[in-house]
């Protein structure tokens, strides 16, 4: 399923689905949105620590504290005001 079809999936057929421009913009906001994220975990230097039950573990240098992929976003998000 691509990301146009999952945000389709938001408004039923019945009421009209998601129409055109709106569905090409909410794609695009998610494609800045994800580049943003990994541009920040670049800049962080978020690193791969160890594969777990609870998902992926990273680190980031200038905490030295190990993180959940979601804690990550939750960080980014704060950080950016989001």
């Amino acid at each position: 399923m691509t990301l146009k079809d999952k945000f389709n999936n938001l408004v039923p057929i019945e009421f009209g689905g998601m129409q055109e421009p709106l569905l090409s913009d909410c794609e695009k906001i998610a494609d800045e949105f994800a580049i943003s994220f990994s541009e920040w975990c670049f800049m962080k230097n978020v690193r791969f620590f160890d594969d777990t039950e609870q998902g992926m573990i990273f680190k980031i240098d200038i905490y030295k504290t190990k993180y959940t992929t979601k804690e990550l976003l939750e960080i980014f998000k704060k950080e950016k005001e989001l």
